[in-house]
């Protein structure tokens, strides 16, 4: 007999999300039964994407702030692709951006909403939330989900406390500010930015 499967089994064990496989069934990607109200995907077809993987289109994304930090960005970039090899993922697009995560108008940010929105890619892994964005990453999340595509972050954030997340967001703040005010690379920006970490050591 036939064994079927559900859409969330089907997802996880291709690594994307259930309303990725949902897509795919109304695409006509994937030959699915409805089962009632479900949708019951048969094991031949399970098998026949886990052979080909064709359909794994993953993009990997990074950022730093300051061009100083450009170092960092490589070994952020090394890690993500090293992070996806040993998952299994096939590296479809690397995408970069030297900006703070306040900047809405990221050129590597608007690369990657237009991948989201042609369904060129199904997954975005980055190292942390706020790779993404400072502020409003459930939004994104959301926004990225309702296109069938699933960001998967790889160090989890809930160790940090409130003050520690405050701190890094006020200083997140200070340097887009300055930078915008002076140059991101100039004397002034830096005493800025350095006298306001050590004014939030001192408390």
């Amino acid at each position: 007999m036939m064994r079927l499967y559900r859409t969330g089994e089907v997802a996880k064990r291709l690594g994307v999300s259930a309303m990725t496989i949902r897509r795919w069934i109304k695409e006509g990607k994937i030959k699915a039964y409805r089962v009632g109200k479900e949708f019951r995907i048969p094991e031949s077809e399970v098998l026949r994407l886990l052979e080909g993987k064709t359909l794994d289109k993953v993009a990997i994304y990074a950022r730093v702030s300051s061009r100083d930090q450009k170092e960092d960005l490589e070994r952020q970039v090394e890690y993500l692709k090293n992070y996806c090899s040993a998952k299994g993922y096939k590296v479809a697009k690397i995408i970069t951006d030297i900006s703070s995560g306040l900047n809405e108008n990221r050129k590597g940010l608007k690369q990657l909403f237009k991948l989201v929105e042609s369904g060129e890619v199904t997954k975005v892994v980055i190292t942390h939330k706020d790779r993404l964005t400072r502020f409003g990453f459930g939004y994104l999340e959301q926004y990225f989900n309702s296109h069938g595509v699933e960001i998967e972050v790889i160090f989890d954030d809930e160790e940090k406390t409130p003050e520690k997340e405050l701190v890094e967001d006020l200083l997140a703040i200070v340097t887009s500010f300055a930078g915008k005010l002076y140059g991101m690379r100039s004397h002034k920006k830096k005493r800025l930015v350095e006298a306001v970490k050590n004014a939030l050591r001192d408390d």
